[in-house]
């Protein structure tokens, strides 16, 4: 279920994005990103739609993923659903 990021805490938010780029572990560059300058791209992503608040209701958990990573989900989800 997507969570419309405007809707979350502004603390929460932070939280959820901070806790979501040190477990990413992307790679920004030659020279690494500080987790505040990380955290503003994050932001800016979910502005744009290009990322997402998610929530699994089959993990009881709450994270970030990117446009295509739902839209995979929706592709097994949808494929899963045929074979019932």
């Amino acid at each position: 279920m997507i969570i419309p990021y405007e809707q979350l805490d502004k603390d929460t938010l932070y939280n959820l994005i901070e806790s979501y780029v040190l477990r990413e572990g992307t790679d920004y560059g030659e020279v690494e990103a500080s987790i505040e300058s990380k955290v503003n791209q994050v932001k800016l992503q979910l502005k744009s739609g290009e990322a997402m608040v998610f929530f699994s209701e089959l993990h009881e958990s709450v994270t970030i993923i990117s446009k295509g990573e739902f839209k995979a989900l929706q592709s097994e989800e949808h494929q899963a659903q045929s074979f019932d």
